[in-house]
């Protein structure tokens, strides 16, 4: 029953990343859009996610349940040694839905709707780049559980190169993300335009951060070149996340764009397994050398079968309903 809690604790990360990455991206997609076209952004925006943009934090929730309830060493370690980061990600989800709700639904149209949309802009920017952080932070081995200061214990575990590369990266992979999926919800050839350029504009960016991550983590002794280029799975994935980005841009120029999100959601999940393949199950690496096994750090025997249980029977419960949600608000309207 371990690797069944294991496998959808990595199932709910890649989701959200996915689905809550996208829906971030859209209000990146946002802040590099003229005022002049921000409004038909908006318009487009609301018609992709609006339906189910609660929905997909879902997955997050998820994934902190199953760390707190099935892993608590781990739980804790994030909790107390990235607590600053994790709390910035967190206001910021709150301050997105906040924004959100009040700029599409408040009853009166005033002035307070310039700072909702600033609000919901600049969140959707820095949550995604914690994310990344946390996520950088996670495998940098920065993490000195021995410190014995605030700084080295609780800013130097993140505030570094790698972590912020990491950040920078998974922001422009969010709105990458965002482009592509919004490409197929205009029938309006300008928009198409628009988001396709948006989309070239996150792709240079993504190329350009990723480069960062490399020599960040060269510079700080991170093992990534190893990590992604010599074993099998991961040359064989960052292969297979290239040539899905070809193929997804020779769709794209001979306009057929109903396999666009599948190709994009496919290289993001190549990347991601990429990069924590040859590490796993190690899911946090120490500054001291050693580093926390999902294996090892895993609870006790009857509440992992607990857990594992609840899982199961959740998705047979949640999933179906969750799907068709999705298929009802994707359909066009006549």
């Amino acid at each position: 029953m371990q690797y069944v809690v294991i496998t959808y604790l990595c199932l709910g990360i890649l989701l959200y990343f996915l689905l809550g990455g996208a829906d971030f991206g859209a209000g990146i997609i946002e802040m590099f859009t003229s005022s002049k076209n921000r409004s038909k952004t908006r318009k487009t925006m609301y018609q992709a996610i609006g339906p189910v943009w609660e929905a997909n934090h879902m997955w997050l929730i998820i994934a902190i349940v199953i760390l707190f309830v099935g892993f608590p060493h781990i739980y804790t370690t994030m909790s107390v040694y990235l607590h600053i980061p994790l709390l910035i990600m967190l206001i910021g989800i709150i301050a997105r839905g906040t924004a959100f709700v009040f700029r599409h639904y408040d009853a009166i149209k005033d002035d307070m709707q310039w700072l909702y949309n600033r609000i919901f802009r600049y969140s959707s920017f820095i949550t995604p780049l914690f994310l990344g952080i946390i996520a950088g932070s996670v495998i940098s081995g920065h993490i000195d559980t021995q410190a014995t200061d605030f700084l080295s214990a609780y800013v130097y575990s993140w505030l570094n190169w790698f972590s912020i590369a990491v950040g920078l990266f998974t922001v422009a992979l969010c709105g990458f993300l965002a482009a592509i999926y919004l490409i197929g919800e205009t029938n309006d050839a300008h928009d198409k335009r628009r988001f396709i350029k948006k989309a070239e504009f996150m792709n240079v960016a993504a190329v350009v951060f990723g480069a960062m991550v490399f020599i960040a983590a060269q510079r700080d002794g991170i093992p990534l070149i190893d990590w992604v280029f010599k074993n099998t799975i991961g040359l064989s994935a960052i292969i297979l996340a290239s040539l899905s980005l070809i193929l997804l841009w020779y769709l794209l120029i001979k306009g057929k764009t109903k396999v666009l999100r599948l190709l994009a959601g496919f290289q993001v999940t190549m990347i991601l397994l990429a990069i924590s393949y040859a590490h796993f199950p190690n899911f946090i690496r120490l500054k001291s050398g050693n580093a926390i096994s999902l294996v090892e750090a895993i609870g006790p025997e009857k509440t992992i079968y607990s857990l594992g249980l609840a899982l199961l029977l959740g998705s047979i419960l949640i999933l179906p309903f969750l799907g068709y949600l999705f298929y009802k608000f994707q359909k066009k309207e006549e």
